[in-house]
């Protein structure tokens, strides 16, 4: 399985996503995001590896290619725990840059 520290915010933000807006597509998460489709379509396979989202494919639809993301029980709280992750981290780099400052 992934490890917590390898995750990127990328990932955490598709996730995010994808718990608020389970039926957009790719396109849709790239563009919201500003990543390439390939990125998106890389991080949401990943997530689906370790289980993080489901992919369900709607074969009755007309649309051969519609797909809704899940996020799963286990998405959920690995969501949480990268988020405080990485709010840890942009908070060490905060003081860290506002000690540069504030040091004269």
């Amino acid at each position: 399985m992934k490890d917590f520290q390898n995750f990127t915010e990328d990932e955490l933000d598709i996730m995010h996503i994808i718990e608020n807006n389970p039926e957009l597509t790719q396109r849709v998460i790239a563009n919201k995001l500003g990543i390439s489709l390939g990125k998106a379509n890389f991080c949401i396979q990943s997530l689906a590896e370790v289980g993080f989202i489901k992919l369900k494919n709607f074969s009755n639809s007309k649309n051969k290619m519609a797909y809704t993301y899940i996020l799963t029980p286990e998405g959920s709280a690995a969501k949480m725990r990268i988020a405080k992750k990485f709010l840890a981290k942009k908070q060490a780099e905060y003081e860290k840059l506002y000690n540069y400052i504030h040091e004269q």
